[in-house]
């Protein structure tokens, strides 16, 4: 829905062009979480082969990156 609201996107494009304007992207948008997840009958968890990691990027840099994808 954030993304459908035309406001709200110019706001973040404007907030994303004063970042390139800049030089500096703050490190908050960079923030990312893994999640490693057991895969699922394996026997034994001694190898980072038996484990399944999955990274959650910032939200609003995956808006940024969307909307300037798009006007590109």
């Amino acid at each position: 829905m954030i993304i459908k609201d035309e406001e709200y996107i110019t706001k973040l494009i404007n907030i994303a062009n004063a970042c390139i304007n800049l030089g500096h992207w703050p490190s908050h948008f960079k923030m990312l979480t893994t999640v490693v997840i057991p895969k699922l009958n394996k026997t034994s968890y001694d190898s980072p082969k038996s484990f399944c990691s999955i990274v959650l990027l910032n939200t609003i840099d995956k808006l940024f990156k969307k909307k300037i994808g798009k006007r590109l």
